[in-house]
């Protein structure tokens, strides 16, 4: 009796099987080693902040111990919550000037036909293309004429102004996708200019308004040569700046390098994975129409 033979599986069936099985194991190990370089610079300062011993840690995996001397002595010592005020103040200020100045601008551009609009946006573009470091003398020599060194306002125009730029170019984006039937409907029905850009553009922009609010926020908290340069007092240090306290010339203080670092970071991650969907959506929405 003979038995009959099943029929081998065609060869694309088969390479569309290993492929299967390569994707279901390679794609886990390819995420977990992404995570992985991407988690353990964070990890290593929370755990170096939270050491004890952090100077002696070496090139351990796991502190020796678990402590909060060292943020209690970048608070107590260090001064770093006037630091963090400083920076938070700046911060939210840039927020607030830099979302309505780049709203009304994006507004003018996307909306109104004037006289040299194209070079303006143009020179927007060439605005983003100039080096922080370019800047730092002319905007020294400009802050002192106006008598606005070693000031928080001073700070926070120059933080505004670096973030203007991207903010503007991102909403005219933005605001180039709504359909001017949308307003025309609202102005028929009888509505005024400012009903209809609080009912109807600002909700419609709120997405793309919030990804450069959220960009003009990273700017200004992190920032470092503008803040190094411009402030001569220490009470009128960022966070950025407070961290630098802590490298001395022959030695560096590394668990409160660490624990200050944390601070400044660990609440910007916390915020942007809280939001990331709206700043994905913005950035992409102003990219849509030019």
């Amino acid at each position: 009796m003979t038995t009959a033979k099943l029929p081998a599986a065609p060869p694309a069936t088969a390479n569309r099987r290993r492929t299967s099985t390569a994707a279901r194991i390679g794609l886990p190990l390819a995420v977990a080693a992404l995570l992985l370089f991407t988690l353990f610079p964070v990890y290593w300062m929370i755990s170096t902040a939270l050491d004890p011993k952090a100077v002696t840690r070496g090139a351990d995996v796991l502190p020796s111990g678990v402590s909060l001397e060292h943020f209690t002595f970048v608070f107590e010592k260090g001064n770093f919550g006037t630091y963090l005020l400083n920076s938070a103040l700046v911060g939210l200020a840039t927020i607030v000037a830099a979302a309505l100045l780049s709203l009304f601008a994006a507004i003018a551009v996307a909306r109104f036909k004037f006289r040299f609009r194209t070079s303006v946006l143009i020179m927007i573009l060439i605005v983003q293309m100039v080096p922080l470091e370019a800047l730092v003398i002319p905007l020294f020599i400009q802050m002192r004429d106006y008598e606005l060194l070693n000031s928080l306002l001073g700070l926070s125009i120059v933080y505004i102004a670096l973030s203007l730029p991207f903010a503007i170019w991102t909403l005219r984006g933005f605001v180039a996708t709504i359909p001017k039937e949308v307003e025309e409907a609202a102005y028929i029905d009888g509505a005024s200019w400012f009903r209809m850009f609080r009912s109807v553009l600002l909700p419609l922009v709120a997405p793309g308004l919030v990804a450069t609010s959220i960009f003009a926020f990273i700017t200004a908290w992190n920032e470092f040569v503008f803040a190094y340069t411009f402030m001569k007092g220490s009470d009128k240090y960022t966070a950025a700046v407070g961290i630098y306290q802590f490298f001395g010339e022959n030695s560096t203080s590394w668990g409160p390098v660490m624990a200050s670092s944390t601070l400044v970071t660990v609440p910007v991650m916390i915020f942007f994975v809280i939001v990331h969907r709206k700043l994905g959506s913005g950035l992409a929405a102003g990219a849509v129409k030019g």
